[in-house]
């Protein structure tokens, strides 16, 4: 039996459920609709409600911790991959790929993917991506350069990509440096 259990995570981008199953991440959701919403939310999608504990989320909570301070720019944290299926879990892959302080278009995530194409496959695996922040989805954007919606939040995607260094242009964003 896994034993799942979460904890709170007060981020600059908003507070953060952090769920695991056993010691490996299998949600990380920035809470925009309020933490209760977002523990009912994870408790149907895995049909059982997380115990609180915040030893198993320690580790995380360090590395978003220098991340937000800008000493940080990839994550070590073993992801539980449960909620993710099909080409989305390729999609998501391919985003580690991405440098910090980069951007790539969806296209070019989709050809990462190994699926040329398959942009708006990436958009939809971005969207519902169960590790925002840790697989850094943030920083997919739009063929012209503009950040899109971020799940309908592109003010926290615009602060995790300034947090980065993604310098904008008259387009929208490009490569830092």
């Amino acid at each position: 039996m896994n034993r799942v259990t979460s904890t709170d995570y007060d981020s600059p981008v908003g507070p953060v459920l952090l769920t695991f199953v056993d010691d490996a991440l299998v949600r990380l959701d920035v809470a925009h609709e309020g933490l209760d919403r977002s523990r009912a939310e994870i408790a149907a999608r895995l049909g059982v409600v997380p115990d609180p504990d915040p030893a198993p989320g320690a580790d995380l909570v360090r590395q978003l911790d220098e991340y937000f301070d800008g000493a940080r720019q990839a994550f070590d944290v073993p992801l539980d991959w449960r909620l993710v299926r099909g080409f989305a879990r390729a999609a998501l892959e391919a985003t580690l790929e991405i440098p910090y302080g980069e951007t790539a278009a969806y296209g070019e995530v989709a050809v990462m993917a190994g699926a040329p194409g398959a942009a708006r496959a990436v958009g939809t695996a971005c969207a519902s991506s169960p590790f925002s922040i840790v697989v850094p989805v943030h920083r997919v954007v739009r063929a012209d350069g503009s950040i899109g919606e971020y799940g309908g939040h592109p003010e926290v995607k615009r602060h995790l990509l300034d947090l980065e260094g993604a310098v904008r242009d008259a387009g929208g964003l490009r490569a830092a440096g």
